[in-house]
């Protein structure tokens, strides 16, 4: 189990289709960490909400991103490492998900807006390819934020998380 730098918990983040649930499943893997997926706990109402092609409001997401961060905090609590995939697009967000959580990192799995587009064409998922769109919209980058491209395959992608949360900084002489 890889476990330093005081990270207990990765948030892997982004618009829909930009691969958290992939990236998080073989990143957890890798480190022998726990794999949680937040839109399993969104509720029927949202589904619905979703699927119907209309975008939640910041009010339908709260009671989802406060049930999200009470498992973040058991986590803690419990001393178990995660790793969760979860949309976390506006900064409000993320100080919701955070609260309370030490060791807490969000990685922004980062892509342009044709190229998750064209990956989420070929999914099936409640969250539609035409929602997309809104996403971009309302995603906040912010300078706390890792930053990882999506460009490449899921394996090095995982490697560069790995390399960039859990490498040790070379030494100046």
């Amino acid at each position: 189990m890889i476990m330093n730098n005081g990270i207990r918990i990765i948030v892997l983040m982004g618009v829909s289709g930009c691969g958290k649930t992939t990236i998080g499943q073989l990143l957890a893997q890798r480190l022998g960490w726990e794999y949680l997926e937040s839109d399993e706990h969104h509720s029927q109402k949202d589904i619905r909400k979703m699927s119907s092609g209309i975008p939640l409001t910041d009010e339908d997401r709260q009671p989802w991103l406060e049930k999200i961060n009470g498992l973040l905090r058991e986590a803690n609590r419990s001393a178990r490492p995660v790793v969760i995939g979860c949309s976390a697009l506006k900064a409000a967000y993320r100080r919701t998900l955070a609260e309370d959580v030490d060791g807490l990192v969000f990685v922004h799995l980062k892509g342009d807006y044709q190229l998750i587009y064209d990956r989420m064409q070929r999914r099936r998922h409640f969250m539609g390819a035409d929602m997309l769109r809104s996403q971009f919209e309302i995603l906040e980058e912010t300078p706390d934020l890792i930053e990882v491209n999506i460009r490449d395959k899921s394996r090095k992608i995982v490697d560069q998380i790995i390399k960039i949360l859990f490498s040790k900084p070379e030494s100046g002489n």
